[in-house]
């Protein structure tokens, strides 16, 4: 199966792509991990890559002595503190209400600065008493107060108010271990990033670094829909788990379906009849070989050809038939198709823009953004809770492989990846491309912000690893509000209920005289009803848990 193929879009002539151009929606823009876009030079597309490697052999995968052997060189260790993270879709913060979440095993915690008309990053914690200040509420000086005692903090992390302390007192809100730590953060494609490094010196980190810009997210002619959600299985897994398109239609069967790719020769295999004669006397049985039939699966899988180039401590670019897929480390995964040539020709575009954020040991945080250019109208009239019960019922689909995964991963070490996992396809090379790049630049971990336990947390019972409510609607502004206007209704609608047969019940022999109005009195309480139990079977499945029976797709 072409990978791609599952974005639905027409074939483009293929440009170059380098590492930094492949995001580019034209062939004279390149996305750019500083933030903006400009041309490639001429020299640089002609040049074919400088770094192309295979990720997996088609036969047999390579051992781990023939693995490129992490570098021990500091300036090829890739620093995970030296760059940007996504904190959340500005959609889905509350301008009037702090925001906590963790990131790279940092607690922290976003709000609104009115005065500043920015939105800022702090340690979610009060330096008081350490109570986290994403409980705290935003006053009406527009400042974050901590509501365990009170004391309030600017946009720059300054405390401004201790209600403690005597205002003729010593002021003792001016010492600086009264600050809140305040995080470089920006805005860009709608998405609220922040820097994990709080010194002085960072505090101008956006003029020399910025997070990788995917410019159809700001094209006009685009749409883009957002989400956000928590899972209980790690960063790599993660990242592995979105490289890898040949299990979508194994894994997600009944959500997405397969496209089955031209007819891979080596599958035909005969189809033998048996016949049986009589010969000298003895019963024989014998095989007879007729025609020959194509073998296949109904998902729609089969052999995917791709290579790996531009691979470097940036991450590489993955062409395909139709497009191409790419990493930006340490947060950004796309699948796009190739730019069109012409800017005259408006070329039908979906892209799938992930970003993987490490949140802790065995948990991490997904926020995609699916931009393109097609289905506008449909975008403007579509809530977007509502693609959002598909695009969570496909993380659900494989929530609990990957969660069991993990622990395998674990128990064989990661440095024994390549021994551990037999990995023969070029299916794969994406998947053993990222393996390899967390094995050479980060020697198979992640440099947390704070101390972390190298442990995955033990397997919860399976409504719990696949719960929706806290690892999903919480923090969407949609969901949350479609949430609660549907249990208002189901509300409604039992009250409707009781008070259509109570109805019956008093007016019966008044109002309620013939048998036909009886029936279409009782018709409307029993409709009512079971409208109401549809609905609360449907919020339940959509907003809290629904389980994914592989053996029944």
């Amino acid at each position: 199966m072409d990978p791609l193929s599952l974005l639905q879009l027409p074939r483009a002539s293929r440009p170059p792509l380098p590492l930094a151009a492949a995001a580019a929606p034209l062939r004279c823009r390149r996305l750019n991990v500083s933030g903006g876009a400009r041309p490639v030079p001429r020299r640089l597309q002609r040049r074919p890559a400088r770094l192309s490697v295979s990720a997996v052999a088609t036969e047999t995968p390579r051992t781990e002595e023939e693995q490129p052997s992490p570098s021990p060189s500091g300036k090829e260790r890739f620093d995970w503190l030296d760059q940007w993270y996504p904190f959340a879709p500005v959609c889905d913060l509350d301008p009037h209400a702090p925001h906590g979440k963790t990131v790279l095993g940092l607690s922290v915690v976003a709000w609104y600065d009115r005065g500043a008309g920015e939105w800022r990053v702090f340690d979610d914690a009060c330096p008081h008493r350490l109570a986290p200040l994403s409980e705290g509420r935003i006053d009406d000086k527009g400042r974050l107060q901590c509501v365990y005692h009170g004391w309030c903090f600017d946009g720059a992390g300054a405390c401004k108010f201790i209600p403690q302390a005597p205002a003729l007192g010593p002021p003792v809100h001016t010492n600086p271990k009264a600050c809140v730590a305040s995080y470089p953060c920006v805005v860009q494609n709608n998405i609220l990033w922040f820097y994990p490094r709080a010194d002085p010196e960072h505090k101008d980190v956006l003029q020399r670094k910025r997070p990788p810009l995917i410019p159809e997210i700001d094209d006009p002619e685009f749409v883009t829909v957002y989400g956000i959600r928590d899972l209980p299985y790690g960063y790599d897994v993660l990242i592995e788990n979105l490289l890898d398109p040949a299990h979508v239609p194994y894994a997600h069967k009944g959500i997405i379906r397969g496209i089955r790719k031209k007819e891979d020769p080596g599958r035909y295999v005969p189809d033998l009849t048996r016949v049986s004669s009589l010969m000298f006397g003895i019963a024989n049985e014998v095989v007879l070989p007729v025609h020959r039939i194509l073998e296949y699966d109904k998902e729609g899988g089969g052999p995917a050809k791709m290579k790996i180039e531009q691979a470097n401590i940036q991450g590489f670019v993955s062409p395909q038939e139709r497009g191409y897929f790419q990493f930006i480390a340490p947060c950004t995964s796309l699948a796009a198709p190739f730019p069109e040539e012409d800017k005259k020709k408006k070329v039908p575009r979906v892209m799938l823009v992930f970003f993987c954020i490490p949140v802790a040991a065995g948990r991490s945080r997904v926020i995609w953004a699916f931009p393109r250019n097609i289905g506008v109208w449909l975008h403007h009239i579509t809530p977007r809770w509502l693609y959002h019960v598909g695009q969570n019922l496909v993380l659900d689909s494989d929530i609990f492989l990957l969660h069991v995964e993990e622990r395998k991963f674990a128990a064989a070490g990661l440095d024994n990846w390549q021994k551990a996992c037999y990995v023969p396809t070029s299916a794969d090379s994406m998947v053993v491309a990222f393996r390899n790049w967390f094995r050479k630049f980060s020697k198979n971990q992640i440099g947390w912000a704070t101390p972390q336990i190298d442990q995955v947390p033990p397997t919860p019972t399976k409504d719990q690893l696949m719960e929706r409510y806290w690892s999903h609607v919480v923090q969407c502004t949609s969901c949350s509000a479609a949430l609660k206007a549907m249990k208002a209704l189901e509300v409604v609608l039992q009250v409707a209920s009781v008070a259509v047969v109570g109805f019956l019940a008093v007016a019966k022999g008044t109002l309620v005289t013939s048998t036909v109005q009886r029936a279409a009195v009782v018709s409307a309480a029993v409709l009512c009803f079971a409208a109401s139990r549809w609905l609360a079977n449907f919020i339940q499945k959509n907003f809290y848990f629904q389980d994914y029976i592989h053996a029944y797709k």
